[in-house]
């Protein structure tokens, strides 16, 4: 009996010390590369002209161009930390240090995502709050738009992440396999195009996009009708989100110490 308790309280104590290895680690790329100007630029500005040199041409209802900035804004904050944080790290021979410190390969995965999500989930609130003092969208939901923003960053930051496993040191080309990735997601996740009005390939393909759930949680959140339902949206963000960091801890892994 005195064994198992014993196990139990050292199990108890190494989850409580990586879990604070994690927080050091999201500390640190919050205090290290928030500001860097490629995050700067693939999270904020050009999700933003992106959305409004498409918008410009078409004559939407602010129900659906406040949701959608909101939801694109949000992909694209939260996933910009995860593809450069790592490269850069790599090209300073900081990961191997990190690599080889207490914390665990898990526990850095955690705290790049959860600098990620923290990074994109304040930041997108910028274009969200803006377009709420400047039109007339209102918030009819405030559950659906919460659980939207919390597990969309989540999913969109692991998504992030899971990109930047390739052993490459430099960030250009993990940015590359980044937007190779996440446009095709844009165009298939309803933010542009309603589904209800997209062909029928595009409504096929919606479901393997994270930002469709995302952006129709958002959507709920303002008082329009959802695609999916709820449940399913909230279901399908944190899979997406458990799939990306498991399949990110497994590629960090491989490129770390090779095929096992």
């Amino acid at each position: 009996m005195a064994t198992i308790e014993f196990t139990h309280a050292t199990r108890w104590a190494e989850f409580l010390r990586q879990t604070h290895c994690a927080w050091v680690i999201a500390k640190k790329n919050a205090r290290i590369y928030y500001m860097k100007g490629p995050v700067v630029t693939f999270g904020i500005v050009f999700p933003l002209f992106f959305y409004l040199s498409f918008a410009a041409g078409h004559n939407a209802p602010v129900e659906v161009m406040v949701p959608g900035i909101a939801a694109m804004a949000l992909f694209f904050t939260a996933s910009a930390v995860g593809p450069l944080v790592t490269p850069w790290e790599r090209q300073a021979r900081t990961f191997e240090r990190l690599v080889t410190s207490p914390a665990s390969l898990g526990a850095i995965v955690f705290g790049d995502v959860g600098s990620g999500a923290a990074f994109g989930a304040l930041l997108a609130l910028l274009p969200l709050v803006t377009a709420l003092a400047l039109t007339t969208a209102q918030v009819g939901n405030l559950v659906p738009l919460l659980a939207g923003w919390l597990l969309g960053a989540t999913a969109f930051s692991s998504l992030g992440v899971l990109m930047a496993a390739p052993a490459s040191d430099t960030p250009s080309q993990v940015m590359m396999l980044s937007n190779l990735v996440r446009l095709p997601l844009i165009f298939v996740s309803g933010v542009f195009v309603p589904h209800a009005q997209m062909p029928q390939w595009g409504q096929w393909l919606s479901p393997i996009s994270p930002l469709s759930y995302c952006a129709d949680l958002i959507r709920v959140g303002f008082g329009g009708n959802a695609y999916f339902s709820v449940t399913v949206d909230v279901l399908a963000l944190a899979g997406f989100s458990i799939a990306f960091m498991v399949g990110a801890h497994f590629f960090h892994r491989r490129a770390q110490y090779g095929p096992t």
